[in-house]
């Protein structure tokens, strides 16, 4: 392997005729001047006598060409690989045309690819086309996982790819984008793997229900059950009314619709320190009621001719009471708006249960799952984050004046799928400003984002740009790929690559290493609840009923068409069955068509047997 033509501080062109060149492996050019200088390819390229050199487009220029001939090359006749290999700092001087290029040892690579222990890293993966650096590699770092391709799982054979989760203090923030079917969210289950090993405290915000590690893959035998809790919000986990603020109440009601200034009014006044759904609730109810009276003189009127119903006397007492102190101050068709949105959250088990079990979760180091409807999370976490945001700020605070005494909140993380709908570019949702908050903020009191989306173009930018690595699926939209080229430090030819990527390829680009590298994730050591094919489900589904099906009429047979009525009656009353007649017909020619029974016919008609009565 030699180096081609013009050279430059910042790249070369490499050619050779026994060794083809793979995008993204890395060589040494040893330079006479400077001594070895170490890059990485990012573009390579195959001639042969049938395509000319002059083919090569910007590729190759007359340079290259001449230095090929000057080397001995025939270029009319021999195949010739040539590359162009970029160097990871800018050298003093160009290399000199001709020295020789080589495969470097992993001595000589390690600072660059592996900056970091095992011990003291989360295993993402592998570093692609780097199987030539594993023969002098270190122990530590040989059969640390597993890669799945081409439907087997295969043992690891290139450097791996740790990430130093402890630099996130400096590098704070996570991104991970890919379109549909990229592996974004197989690569997002490493992840969350990889920390339930460290034991940090995270928070899943999982709209798809797919973040349960309950089921191992074959290559696992990790038992994940004890690191992780799946709540649902409403039915495990809710909110404690009393414990809301003014403001906690505004934004829950915000996310169910947006509040007026009327209604905000309503909240700051009606609303009282540790008051309870019911009685916040029935105060609004009560107002409504007193406005349809008009008036407090009707109001006791009412109350006059109710003396027979001491009940409603009382009721009516607490209306005009509710009344003469609220009913100048609030509009009632911002009370009927408010008393909408309460009613909303209600029905869905908003505050029907509460999130003490989430603190304890998080002071054990777990990491906890909330499952539910995209909206339903987006209400919920409104309130969630805040508080945990703010616990943990308060006790750095108190740490930070010498407060001895200050109860500890531990750092944590806080995940979510989907991210576009909970901090979206151009309007404003509740979430949306905790979660930029944290992203500003949060690295100084140990609190930090990873956040997947689709759509990277849709993610808020004041988020987007506090993301210190991102990680890059495959990705097809143009849209995307230019908030891509923005925000990361992607080359020209990586984005080119971007529509191209095998599902579970991935460009990590990280502030902390100051590179991109191209990486395989590992494969998971669990598998998603939503990985049955669903035309496979729906094979399934058919065939359990008809065998279903075959049992309830197996007494029956062989079953004429004379007698067809009273034999769906008879099986109906026998085994609880709703079969109508069409649906029975239907049944028994599918039963046919599987060659499970035999339809033949006779004088009275036609007949239905099993096979093996033959």
């Amino acid at each position: 392997m030699k180096v081609l033509g013009i050279t430059t501080n910042q790249e070369v062109f490499i050619g050779s005729k026994e060794r083809n060149f793979r995008s993204n492996e890395f060589l040494v050019v040893e330079d006479p001047a400077s001594g070895p200088l170490i890059g990485e390819v990012v573009e390579a390229k195959t001639f042969n006598r049938f395509i000319p050199l002059d083919m090569g487009g910007d590729f190759v220029d007359a340079g290259v060409l001449t230095s090929l001939k000057s080397m001995g090359y025939d270029i009319n006749e021999e195949t010739v690989y040539v590359c162009k290999l970029r160097f990871y700092e800018e050298v003093l001087y160009p290399p000199i045309t001709g020295c020789d290029v080589r495969i470097p040892t992993f001595k000589e690579v390690e600072g660059l690819l592996i900056n970091n222990r095992v011990s003291t890293s989360m295993i993402f993966g592998v570093i692609k086309n780097t199987d030539d650096l594993t023969k002098d590699m270190d122990e530590e770092y040989k059969n640390l996982c597993y890669t799945f391709e081409r439907g087997e799982y295969l043992k690891q054979n290139d450097l791996p790819y740790l990430f130093n989760y402890r630099s996130m203090h400096q590098y704070p923030h996570i991104g991970i984008f890919g379109g549909s079917g990229s592996g974004k969210s197989f690569g997002l289950r490493v992840m969350l793997e990889e920390i339930m090993k460290k034991e940090i405290p995270t928070i899943v915000l999982d709209p798809h229900f797919e973040m349960d590690f309950s089921e191992n893959s074959k290559i696992s035998d990790v038992d994940y059950k004890d690191k992780f809790k799946c709540l649902q919000i409403g039915i495990d986990i809710g909110i404690r009314f009393e414990d809301l603020s003014k403001k906690d109440l505004k934004n829950l009601l915000n996310s169910a619709s947006l509040l007026t200034d009327s209604m905000n009014n309503v909240i700051d006044v009606i609303l009282k320190t540790g008051a309870s759904y019911d009685s916040f609730r029935n105060k609004l109810e009560m107002l409504l009621e007193a406005e349809e009276f008009g008036s407090k003189d009707k109001i006791q009127e009412e109350i006059n001719e109710s003396f027979e119903d001491p009940q409603r006397q009382e009721r009516l007492g607490m209306v005009k009471e509710i009344y003469e102190k609220y009913g100048k101050t609030v509009n009632s068709m911002s009370v009927r708006g408010v008393l909408w949105r309460l009613n909303s959250l209600h029905s869905e088990g908003i505050f029907s249960h509460d999130s003490s079990c989430i603190i304890d979760l998080l002071l054990r180091g777990k990491l906890v799952v909330l499952q539910g409807s995209t909206r339903l999370i987006n209400v919920f976490s409104t309130y969630l984050l805040s508080k945990l945001y703010y616990l943990r700020k308060n006790y750095r605070d108190e740490v930070y004046r010498n407060n001895v005494g200050a109860e500890f909140f531990p750092p944590f993380i806080i995940v979510t799928d989907e991210a576009h709908n909970f901090a979206p570019k151009g309007y404003e949702t509740p979430s949306k400003s905790i979660l930029r908050e944290i992203s500003q903020e949060g690295r100084k009191y140990g609190v930090f984002l990873i956040l997947a989306s689709q759509r990277p173009t849709l993610l808020d930018e004041t988020i987007t740009a506090q993301l210190n690595t991102k990680m890059i699926f495959r990705t097809v939209r143009a849209s995307d790929i230019d908030t891509i080229k923005e925000e990361t430090d992607l080359r020209i030819e990586e984005t080119k690559r971007l529509p191209y990527l095998k599902t579970g390829d991935v460009f990590i680009s990280s502030s902390e290493r100051g590179r991109t590298s191209y990486v395989r994730m590992r494969a998971a050591n669990t598998v998603s609840p939503h990985t049955l094919n669903p035309f496979d489900e729906l094979e399934d589904n058919i065939s359990s009923k008809l065998d279903e099906f075959l049992e309830d009429i197996r007494d029956s047979l062989p079953l004429g068409t004379t007698d067809l009525l009273n034999t769906i009656k008879e099986i109906n009353l026998q085994k609880s069955k709703s079969y109508s007649y069409d649906e029975f017909l239907g049944n028994l020619e599918e039963l046919c068509k599987k060659g499970k029974i035999q339809k033949s016919d006779d004088f009275l008609g036609q007949s239905y047997r099993l096979l093996e009565e033959e």
